[in-house]
Formats: C-alpha cells, sequence, structure tokens
C-alpha cells in the first residue's frame, strides 16, 4: 500500500509542477503548442531527450539484449552520443536557421509539398502502428508486474494488460494533447532526475546482491565469472555484430538523433542555436553514462539467476524484484511510470505536430486560423491515442520487442534520412528523385527483411539440419551466415537510393539552385566550444570502446 501511495503522489507532484510551469505559455499559436514558444533551454532540452528516449521498450528490451550479448549492445547507447553531436554541429544550425516546425517542412521547401506529406504520412504510420503500441505494451507489462495488477484486481493477466495500456494510453494524452511540447518536456525534466536516481539504484542493489553486499565485490565477480561477455567487439551471431558500428548503426542513430521528429522537436523548440546546442551536448555526454542503467543490470541478471529465465526480456523486471527493496519499489514504478509517459506522449505530441502544419493547413484547410490548427492537431491526437490503445495488446507475441522496433522502424528511418541529407548536400536533386528515393528505399528494405531473408533463412536452417546439429544450434549458425544484417542492409540501400537521387539529379537538375533562407526566428550565434566539446565526448567513446575490446 505504500507503494502505491508514493506512485501515485509521485506522478500527482509530476503533474501539478508541468501545470505551474505551463499556464501562462499561448498553446493557442503553432510555435507556443508545437514548440513551447521557442523558449527551451539548454537543461530542460537535454532532460527532455533522456526521458523521451528512455522508456520501457529500452529500459526492458536493452537489458534483455544485454542478458543474451552482454556489452556489445552497448552500441545503442554509446554511438548516440556521437550522433547526437554531429546533429549539434550540422544539422541544428540548418534547422534553426529555416525556423522548422518540423523536419518534412525543409523537405517541403527542398523538393516539393508531395514529399513533405509522403514523409510525414510515414512518421505518422510508424508511430501508431509500431512505436506507440509498443510502449504501451511494454510498459504496461512492466507497471502489471511491478504491482501484480491480476492479484491486486483480481482479473486475469490479459485483463490487467489491457487496463494498464487504456491507463496510461489515458493518462499520456492528456500530457500530450491538452498539454502540448512545454508540458511534455517540463514533465520529461522532472521524471529524468527521478528515472536516473531509480536506474541507478537498480545495479547498484544487484552489484550488492552478487557482492555479499558490496558493490566493487559484486563488479568483480561480475567480471571474473563471465569475462568474455565484458568484449565491446561482441561475438558472430550477436544482435549487434561489431562491424555493423560501422554501417547502418550510425545511420539509425543519425536518424534518429538528428531527424526523427519526436526526438528533434525539442531542440527545435530551443530559445537559440546556442541553447540548442548545449542541451544536445549535455545529453550526448549522459548517454555515454546510458549503459549503467540499460546494459549492466542486464548482465547482472544473467549471473544472478545463471542464465535461467525463460525469456530475456524478464531479465530486467525478475532483477528489480529480486534485489530492490520493498519500500522503494513504489518509488521505482513512479519513475518508470513517468518515463513511459514520456515516451509515449513525446511521440503523440510529434504526431500532432505533424498532421497539424504539415496535413491540415497544407492539404484540408489552407487558410485556418492558427487556433483552428492547433484544434484539430488534438482531435488527430486523440484518435491517434486510441488507435494505439486498440493495437497494443495484439503485439503480445512479438518476440524481442526491442530489436522487433529496430528492424520494423528501418521501413521509414533510412529512406527519410537518406532524402535529407542528399536535401542538404546538393543543391539540384529534383523532386521526383526524393520521391523515388523514399518509396524505393522503403519497398526494398521490406522486400529485403520480410521476404528475402527469411526464405534464405529458411533453406539455410533446412540444409543445417540434415547434419544432425540441435534446432538451437542450426538457428545460431544460420542467423549468422545464411543473410545479412539488418543494419547492414540499411547501410547497402542508403547508398544505393543516394546513388539512384544523383543519378537521375544528374539527368533532370532543377532549374533554379537551392538556397536555405534564414527565418530570424530565433539567434542562430552558436554555441563557442561546440567543437571543442564535441570532439571530447568522442574522444571518450572511441577510448570506452578501447577499453573494453577483448
Amino acid at each position: 500500500m505504500i507503494g502505491i501511495f508514493s506512485f501515485v503522489g509521485f506522478t500527482l507532484l509530476v503533474a501539478i509542477i508541468s501545470y505551474l510551469a505551463t499556464r501562462n505559455t499561448n498553446e493557442k499559436s503553432s510555435d507556443g503548442y508545437f514548440l513551447g514558444g521557442r523558449s527551451l533551454t539548454a537543461g530542460v532540452i537535454a532532460g527532455s531527450l533522456l526521458l523521451t528516449n528512455l522508456s520501457t521498450e529500452q529500459i526492458v528490451g536493452l537489458n534483455g539484449s544485454a542478458y543474451k550479448d552482454g556489452l556489445s549492445v552497448m552500441a545503442w547507447e554509446t554511438l548516440a552520443a556521437i550522433a547526437i553531436v554531429v546533429t549539434a554541429i550540422f544539422l541544428l544550425p540548418k534547422y534553426l536557421k529555416s525556423g522548422l516546425t518540423t523536419i518534412p517542412q525543409f523537405l517541403a521547401d527542398r523538393f516539393d509539398v508531395t514529399t513533405k506529406t509522403i514523409t510525414s504520412a510515414l512518421f505518422l504510420t510508424g508511430y501508431v502502428v509500431v512505436l506507440l503500441p509498443v510502449i504501451l505494451y511494454s510498459g504496461s507489462v512492466a507497471i502489471s508486474g511491478m504491482f501484480n495488477v491480476p492479484l491486486l484486481l483480481g482479473v486475469s493477466n490479459s485483463t490487467a494488460l489491457v487496463i494498464c495500456i487504456w491507463g496510461i494510453g489515458l493518462i499520456g494524452s492528456v500530457y500530450a494533447v491538452f498539454g502540448g511540447l512545454k508540458a511534455v518536456v517540463v514533465s520529461d525534466s522532472i521524471n529524468a532526475i527521478g528515472l536516473l536516481i531509480g536506474g541507478v539504484l537498480i545495479p547498484i542493489f544487484g552489484l550488492m546482491a552478487i557482492g555479499d553486499g558490496s558493490v566493487l565485490s559484486g563488479l568483480d565477480t561480475l567480471v571474473s565469472a563471465n569475462p568474455e561477455r565484458f568484449d565491446s567487439t561482441g561475438n558472430p551471431g550477436q544482435e549487434v555484430p561489431f562491424l555493423t558500428i560501422f554501417t547502418g548503426m550510425m545511420l539509425v542513430q543519425l536518424f534518429y538523433w538528428g531527424t526523427n521528429q519526436q526526438i528533434i522537436q525539442r531542440a527545435l523548440g530551443a530559445k537559440s542555436l546556442a541553447e540548442g546546442q548545449k542541451g544536445l551536448l549535455l545529453a550526448s555526454f549522459l548517454k555515454i553514462l546510458g549503459p549503467i542503467i540499460l546494459v549492466l543490470p542486464g548482465m547482472i541478471a544473467f549471473h544472478y539467476f545463471d542464465n535461467g529465465l525463460e525469456s530475456s526480456d524478464l531479465a530486467y523486471p525478475e532483477l528489480v524484484r529480486a534485489v530492490l527493496p520493498k519500500p522503494l519499489v513504489g518509488f521505482f514504478a513512479a519513475v518508470l511510470f513517468g518515463a513511459i509517459l514520456s515516451s509515449f506522449n513525446s511521440v503523440l505530441n510529434s504526431s500532432v505536430t505533424l498532421f497539424g502544419i504539415d496535413i491540415y493547413k497544407e492539404h484540408i484547410n489552407k487558410n485556418a486560423p492558427e487556433v483552428t490548427v492547433v484544434k484539430y492537431g488534438k482531435i488527430f491526437g486523440l484518435c491517434l491515442a486510441l488507435a494505439a490503445m486498440f493495437i497494443a495488446p495484439l503485439i503480445a507475441n512479438a518476440g524481442s520487442l526491442f530489436n522487433y522496433l529496430q528492424q520494423i522502424n528501418g521501413i521509414y528511418s533510412i529512406p527519410i534520412f537518406t532524402i535529407i541529407v542528399v536535401g542538404y548536400a546538393t543543391k539540384r536533386v529534383p523532386a521526383i528523385a526524393a520521391k523515388i528515393g523514399i518509396v524505393s528505399g522503403s519497398i526494398l528494405y521490406i522486400i529485403s527483411q520480410f521476404w528475402l531473408g527469411p526464405n534464405m533463412v529458411e533453406k539455410a536452417l533446412t540444409e543445417a539440419k540434415k547434419s544432425g546439429i540441435t534446432d538451437d544450434q542450426a538457428l545460431k549458425l544460420v542467423e549468422a551466415d545464411a543473410y545479412p544484417h539488418f543494419l547492414h542492409i540499411m547501410a547497402i540501400l542508403f547508398i544505393l537510393n543516394i546513388v539512384i537521387m544523383l543519378i537521375i539529379g544528374k539527368i533532370y537538375p532543377r532549374k533554379e539552385a537551392f538556397v536555405l533562407e534564414y527565418t530570424d526566428q530565433v539567434s542562430i550565434e552558436p554555441y563557442k566550444y561546440v567543437k571543442q566539446v564535441g570532439i571530447v565526448i568522442c574522444v571518450i567513446v572511441i577510448g570506452i570502446y578501447v577499453y573494453f575490446a577483448k
């Protein structure tokens, strides 16, 4: 009961502070609602970026991957730091110079309105079909398990899951739809503090559990028991093969941190370029520490449970139940609930922004006043949230949530990133090239990952079984060699699409060269130490890989 009271108390505290911080923001204008009035400072931007990124699909999923493969999966965290540095130095100045509210807006200026609409539609489809339901589902599994909702309410596991999905969805919708971006980022920043404290407590108590009360003793036991699991380069057949960090991994990171609307929208709301860059760099440095929360607990669980869990995705929740003192369960559940809400309402707010600016204003009512755009954006957001709540229970058998999410995202992430890169790097590649690039990129990836790849793996698996090895041995052998890793496929298609677009641009160049215009909405004077700090962060990341390489 104490846990439930602390959970409700912390959640209400965040809501009250968010309301007080946003009550004077003009939510009826596009900038006020979608970008927090372009008033966000470095600390708020950094906190919101981290909380938007961290949710149960990250915390549970990545620790599950670490349970299976060890330290090598830290690439999802450490390489993010480099991608954020690149965004701060190269992309953000261009975004703020042109006064963007959404990334597809740039595509309309650089190519044409149709390209922008296709991109916005891809973003929205990915959000409602994949990202929002995964956030709701994984969050509901965690909350239901921590509070034992089936026993508490006397219902079945599936019913408890649906109740949690709708509870999280409705509360998240209130934040995102009725509070705008500023309510989202304020609540994110408060929850970020709690998540960092609670997230660090789990590995501390976990190491104490395996080290007879001593953290250092526990760490020594963990390393000496399985030293091969602390290899940053990993082994063939693992979820993140080492070579992928030089191919598709960096592309995924650059797309996510540099062009994904749900993430970059925080930096687009910066009061100045310098504040935006400082916020990104602070978030970049903190991402280096991410493996402590997102990887180490999974490795501790491998040792603590002697690799005896039925599913790797149970590693984190089972470790929390086993090592966290009971009085802290309510606080940690509230923090985790904040992380779930953060990701859900951030994606939902970005979806409302994309629809209001890029679809409603552009195609439905060109002359609509800003208050009308915001109104219909909110209505769309509610519909999107409801759709996600209905879809979420259907993904219960999706397998590894984190890996599933990354693979599905490739359908739209790399094609969108490709046309943005070509758009900024060239001046005469025409709109038709962008349309062909984004459509061909999506179709080729779908064919590769969901038809060609599975067929080749199935054939190789059949052949491998003829040698007399077990099904598990055959599957592990085949997955490593039968077909290129999906991150390699992303890199191949990225290069192929760029070549296609450049060839089209050579044959049918646009008549006038594109010129990026300055809209004078915020100061674009850069942070004077942005390059120096960025270099230091990149050196630290490389040093971590070198130190743990075996």
